[in-house]
């Protein structure tokens, strides 16, 4: 659907926190990560930096496993907000849970969509984030009137479930819980699809990745109440601190894994994605810092538009576009100079379109 009207009352710290996650993924699409950790930079900050900007092979927690977390939990940000609204207008609970069902078939179609035009087949492979958004967003609404310690606890459970699944389950080849290709998650894709998914990405982490998007509805209770700044700030960085101890605490008992995401990866990502949350709020709806928001915001107001177009138009930009004017203009530079300026010009040109669509009040939602 598209919307040509801006809401009267934004959470500007979301906008923010929203729009600097999406550029970070709009800017994956155009290959300068990896262009960052090519041999000729080896070594150099720019290498170092591009290593946190891959995702980690297995056991451990670099910032780019961070990204899908900070998304999730984004999102069950903007559907409290999303609710309380609905319900101030007038729209009942099963109006909107009607709304929120269709909303996640839609999600899960495009999910697979995406990955149908990559594989050129019919496939029914469920990791990317819309796929998983699909189930982890059902999941947080239906439980969204619950008290808050009791949505806590039901995230809390679901993480047990992965735990228990993983760590019991019995037949041959897959009763490894935390080895690649052996566990429990590569059963249940190999048992969908006859294969393991690439990279060892499970399709099952909808489910304790579920805890992100409860946890992100909460966070929007909170930053709604009435409590104080203040307040909801404290509230805001124990609940992160405490996340980070639990999961780095238990990492030498249950590892740290985001590819199938473990219950310590769970609560490690999600006390990252609480702290830079209270970072943003703090800043932006304390300090009231509000220059250089805008291009963030700008990006952030059509995330779904944005998310769809980069991967499917994100590397056709870096080479029918960027490419030849970089050569044109840096072929002296040397290759590696070229492919980054063809980077940056693609993302530049992904990004204009969204403040074009800004500009004239067009926000692609479902």
């Amino acid at each position: 659907m598209i919307q040509n009207n801006t809401p009267s009352e934004r959470l500007l710290s979301l906008d923010f926190f929203r729009g600097f996650t999406m550029l970070l993924l709009m800017i994956e699409s155009t290959s300068l990560y990896d262009l960052m950790v090519s041999p000729p930079l080896e070594g150099s900050w720019i290498f170092m930096i591009g290593k946190q900007l891959h995702h980690q092979e297995w056991h451990g927690l670099l910032f780019w496993d961070l990204i899908q977390p900070f998304f999730m939990f984004i999102v069950g940000v903007a559907l409290y907000l999303s609710y309380q609204q609905r319900t101030k207008r007038g729209d009942s609970y099963n109006t909107i849970l009607k709304h929120i069902f269709l909303r996640s078939i839609l999600l899960l179609l495009l999910g697979w969509w995406l990955y149908c035009m990559s594989s050129e087949k019919i496939t029914f492979y469920f990791q990317n984030v819309l796929a998983q958004l699909a189930v982890t967003t059902f999941i947080a609404f239906l439980i969204i009137r619950k008290p808050p310690l009791v949505q806590i606890a039901i995230s809390i459970v679901l993480l047990g479930i992965s735990e228990i699944l993983y760590r019991t389950f019995w037949i041959d080849g897959f009763n490894q819980p935390f080895i690649a290709g052996h566990n429990f998650g590569t059963w249940v894709d190999t048992l969908v699809n006859g294969e393991d998914k690439a990279g060892h990405w499970v399709s099952f982490n909808a489910i304790p990745t579920a805890a992100h998007t409860i946890w992100g509805v909460l966070a929007g209770k909170l930053l709604m109440s009435l409590k104080s700044k203040k307040q909801k700030l404290l509230i805001l960085i124990i609940a992160g601190i405490a996340g980070l101890i639990i999961g780095y605490g238990l990492d030498p008992v249950t590892p740290i894994i985001k590819r199938i995401a473990t219950s310590t990866f769970v609560f490690a990502s999600g006390g990252w994605t609480l702290l830079m949350l209270a970072f943003s709020f703090y800043a932006i709806d304390m300090l009231k810092i509000r220059r250089g928001i805008e291009p963030f915001k700008v990006i952030g107001m059509n995330s779904l538009f944005i998310y769809l177009f980069f991967n499917i138009g994100g590397n056709i930009m870096f080479k029918q576009i960027g490419l030849p004017f970089s050569k044109f203009a840096l072929g002296w530079a040397g290759e590696l100079s070229v492919n980054i300026s063809a980077s940056l010009i693609a993302s530049f040109l992904m990004w204009y379109m969204c403040y074009w669509m800004y500009k004239q009040r067009i926000f692609i939602k479902i």
